[in-house]
């Protein structure tokens, strides 16, 4: 699927700084997520000529952040791309409309082109704006042509988590354990994973619904590691999710190993640190995938700005 970023959703509609910054932060999170599956959002050149806030441009705006903000945003908006206009699928003289607007020469124009020539193509918009809604709906309006008008609607996100939602959804099966790992390390961006976590897996027979099981819980585990507020807590959603699958014992989808375990197996327990050398890792804590009788080990507790670490994933080791 394409996805474009909607430079119609940027009109000088910010009044303060800080308000900008929050959208701009909200879209670089969008892209960090379609990144995660494999995917870019797809923006224009003439994206930095637009105006945030009345008088000044993208670049102008782009100029008052911090170092790290303008860095990544102007990466991603001069060099790194990718770029629509460089695969462009409609004419200059196209005539596109959406809500009595012309649309041609933006990305809603292009989207809504890509839409009628059967690719799945959606929108990305900078919030708050006039656009937001879903979905945007586009005529091609072919009257000089002797044709008539066509109509199409375009899915246009505006938030990370319904973006992500429909991106789980959609995305490929994984068909090996490889391909398990190599999604794991890209998706779950608040994880970090130890090189060799994955290597118990090898020789098992891959099994569909384990690894899928095993992305549910990396997802859990992912999702509980980023639900903290400003100030350190962690938030009502936080709580939940603890609530939910970190309670209940032998119910829960993660547990604490029992005392016993802990003592009668802890040198298997114990697993080297992933990023300082020479140190090692207690991690008791696991998730649990029935099936195969696997296991996900992971550092415990999750605090507000310390990693997760992923030391483990395979057979149950406190198996007797």
């Amino acid at each position: 699927m394409d996805f474009l970023v909607n430079d119609l959703s940027i009109h000088g509609q910010f009044r303060e700084k800080s308000a900008f910054r929050d959208a701009l932060a909200r879209l670089m999170t969008m892209r960090s997520v379609a990144q995660r599956f494999g995917l870019e959002l797809h923006c224009h050149r003439a994206l930095l000529n637009r105006n945030p806030m009345p008088h000044m441009t993208m670049q102008q705006t782009l100029g008052q952040l911090t170092n790290d903000e303008r860095r990544a945003a102007m990466g991603w908006l001069t060099r790194h791309g990718p770029f629509w206009e460089d695969l462009r699928q409609h004419a200059e003289n196209a005539y596109l409309e959406c809500r009595g607007e012309i649309v041609t020469d933006s990305a809603v124009g292009e989207a809504a082109f890509r839409t009628f020539h059967s690719v799945e193509c959606g929108l990305v918009s900078i919030t708050p704006s006039d656009w937001d809604y879903s979905p945007a709906e586009v005529i091609w309006r072919r009257e000089d042509e002797g044709l008539e008008d066509q109509h199409t609607h375009v899915d246009n996100w505006r938030d990370e988590v319904t973006l992500e939602e429909k991106l789980r959804i959609e995305a490929p099966k994984i068909k090996s354990w490889d391909k398990l790992r190599e999604t794991s390390t890209r998706r779950f961006m608040h994880l970090t994973f130890s090189g060799d976590c994955f290597e118990p897996l090898q020789g098992l027979p891959f099994v569909q619904s384990t690894a899928d099981r095993i992305v549910v819980l990396l997802g859990i585990l992912d999702q509980l590691a980023r639900e903290f507020d400003e100030n350190g807590g962690r938030t009502p959603e936080g709580h939940q999710i603890y609530q939910k699958h970190f309670t209940g014992g032998y119910t829960a989808l993660f547990s604490d190993s029992s005392d016993d375990e802990k003592s009668s197996f802890r040198n298997q327990l114990t697993f080297p640190h992933p990023n300082v050398a020479g140190e090692s890792l207690f991690c008791p804590w696991h998730g649990k995938e029935k099936h195969l009788t696997l296991r996900l080990h992971f550092s415990w507790p999750i605090e507000f700005g310390k990693p997760v670490y992923v030391v483990y994933v395979g057979p149950k080791i406190t198996r007797r």
